[in-house]
């Protein structure tokens, strides 16, 4: 279980005092134990490993977006230490998928399900979150299925 995986790897990163390290897992926890409540109280399961990497490859998107923004500002220091967490936190995701495996999913996709129009766009990235969750950038993702679909 992903979950196992990543406490395991924090209580490692504790007994060698990587700072970062623990940080950001114990970040990732949190997060985890958050969304664990968030479903009790709505009557889910707790977090399984499916929706762990979904909120994985959030964290990294948005740790993206806010190197990007302290790059602008001149905050180098700052972006340096947001990509560290994003390569600490993508160590826990399946290898990510090359722009033409993507091509290649969507396109399986869209066949499996017999899209015809952009309208069938919200189907076909349910198929493909089903899937792949974890091992594709969505947004990529919807720029092939949206450009297939014309």
């Amino acid at each position: 279980m992903l979950r196992q995986t990543i406490s395991e790897a924090l209580t490692t990163a504790l007994k060698a005092q990587e700072k970062r390290r623990v940080s950001t897992l114990r970040l990732v926890l949190a997060a985890t134990k958050d969304r664990d409540i968030a479903n009790r109280s709505a009557g889910k399961d707790p977090v399984g490993d499916e929706e762990l990497l979904a909120m994985l490859a959030k964290m990294i998107k948005q740790r993206e977006e806010s190197a990007k923004i302290y790059e602008e500002g001149g905050r180098l220091e700052l972006a340096e230490g947001e990509r560290e967490e994003i390569a600490i936190i993508a160590g826990f995701l399946p290898e990510q998928m090359s722009d033409d495996d993507i091509r290649k999913a969507c396109s399986d996709a869209i066949a499996e399900i017999g899209a015809v129009g952009l309208r069938d766009m919200g189907k076909v990235m349910a198929v493909l979150k089903e899937k792949y969750t974890g091992e594709m950038d969505f947004t990529k993702a919807s720029a092939f299925v949206k450009d297939l679909l014309k």
